[in-house]
């Protein structure tokens, strides 16, 4: 059995994000609610990468932070001036490595795994370096990758090409494999001699080739190499991944009503049959049960559906929220940090927070548990089978007993025990005259003014 090769990654991530025109790095930005940095990190983990090391600036104490969350490696590019630089600010890093390397940028987050597990497949087969090429439709100022019969040339950075380069429609995309002594080699030789007096990593390959060694391409679509470094990209960025993600939902069973208004994140979960409604936001977190139907206008966010559930049109899901079998949470309902049991119903205009419900408990409109005292929230209990007149509010820490009633309108501050019914509001006076007195007293006052 072959020896399995060891494998590292370098995530380029000291940019200073100018074109974001963001107080955060551009690699701390999100799209489907993850940021580009752990896209790019998952990227690495999805071909079993021994090392992960992220290249950062000195002064990025976010990127860093976002960096030691996800379990990386760090290394600071000191002086910011160029790829290469960038690249060899990880040699330290990797000085006891022995293996194969693959450069990934930082802000492209929609690489596929199948495309970087090709470009390791393709360094198998060449003695020096692999770069990951695509043809966009405009060319413009990417860099063109020069092969003549199969082999890599040549990476031109454009502002560096003649017109015929520029007329070659393979572009570089920035990432780029080789084994490491090969990569640190061919780095340490590498000028500034150029436009933009940069350190250019593409420089390394016509360094690699006059040592003897053979270098290739592999191509993938340009929807997977988009770089993110202004708003303008990274909305297409979230616009590509949405995409993404619709036509994956539906080839698995899930009815979208109007796909072009359904927003997913990264780690979005839906069983087959599901129904969704037009513009439903699914946050991180979520997950929808086989035959659920979420009508239009929800947000939904670290929210668990169960089969058979109806949320809204116009409910909110907010982290904790559990909705069991054949649950409802109707329009104009909020559940946060809750367990809704199976066959329950919350029809309209309610608010449920720090609540545990039972099964097949009828909850009124406008009711709402009163979960937080301003300093602490507390938890709100319902039994079984209980009926929740509307207009309640329920003030926690408090406990309905299984099968209770609550009267409409009622302050409930005090347990109420199984089958009891309970009324807590205070008991109607009429006071006879008392609106036409009023009504005659205003009109009084009025007449004064106006004398």
């Amino acid at each position: 059995m072959a020896k399995k090769t060891n494998r590292a990654a370098v995530i380029l991530a000291a940019g200073k994000s100018t074109r974001m025109k963001s107080a955060k790095s551009k690699v701390l930005h999100k799209v489907g609610g993850m940021t580009l940095l752990e896209w790019v990190t998952r990227q690495a983990r999805s071909v079993s990468a021994d090392k992960i090391i992220a290249v950062i600036n000195e002064h990025s104490d976010d990127v860093r932070e976002e960096a030691i969350r996800l379990g990386l490696e760090l290394a600071v590019q000191e002086k910011l001036d160029g790829t290469a630089s960038a690249v060899l600010a990880a040699k330290e890093n990797l000085k006891d490595f022995d293996g194969q390397v693959i450069v990934l940028c930082g802000d492209a987050p929609l690489m596929q795994p199948n495309t970087l597990e090709n470009v390791f497949c393709q360094l198998d087969t060449v003695s020096g370096v692999v770069a990951l090429g695509f043809e966009p439709e405009n060319a413009g100022n990417y860099g063109r990758l020069i092969v003549k019969d199969g082999a890599l040339e040549k990476i031109v950075e454009a502002k560096e090409a003649n017109p015929e380069q520029l007329a070659v429609r393979l572009c570089n995309s920035g990432l780029l494999a080789a084994r490491r002594d090969t990569l640190f080699e061919a780095l340490a030789k590498v000028d500034n001699n150029n436009a933009k007096g940069e350190y250019y990593l593409t420089d390394a390959v016509e360094i690699v080739l006059g040592m003897g060694k053979t270098c290739t391409t592999f191509t993938a679509p340009a929807s997977e190499v988009l770089g993110v470094d202004s708003r303008d990209l990274l909305a297409r960025a979230e616009q590509a991944f949405q995409t993404r993600m619709r036509t994956e939902v539906m080839a698995n069973g899930v009815t979208l009503r109007d796909p072009e208004t359904t927003y997913f994140s990264w780690d979005t979960e839906i069983e087959a049959d599901a129904d969704i409604g037009a513009n439903v936001v699914f946050g991180p977190g979520s997950y929808v049960s086989t035959g659920a139907v979420i009508h239009p206008f929800c947000h939904i966010e670290g929210a668990t559906i169960g089969k058979d559930a109806q949320i809204g049109p116009f409910a909110r899901l907010r982290p904790g929220a559990h909705m069991g079998e054949n649950s409802k949470a109707g329009n104009f309902v909020e559940v946060k940090k809750s367990v809704i049991g199976k066959g329950s119903k919350i029809n309209h205009l309610s608010y449920i927070g720090d609540a545990e419900i039972g099964e097949g408990v009828n909850v009124g409109a406008g009711t709402i548990t009163c979960n937080y005292d301003g300093y602490a929230k507390h938890k709100t209990i319902i039994g079984d089978g209980a009926f929740i007149g509307t207009n309640s509010s329920l003030v926690a820490p408090i406990t309905i007993g299984s099968g209770a009633y609550l009267g409409s309108g009622g302050v409930i501050t005090e347990d109420v025990p199984d089958d009891a019914l309970a009324l807590g509001r205070a008991k109607q006076a009429n006071k006879e005259g008392w609106a036409k007195r009023y009504r005659a007293a205003q009109e009084k006052r009025k007449a004064k003014r106006n004398s």
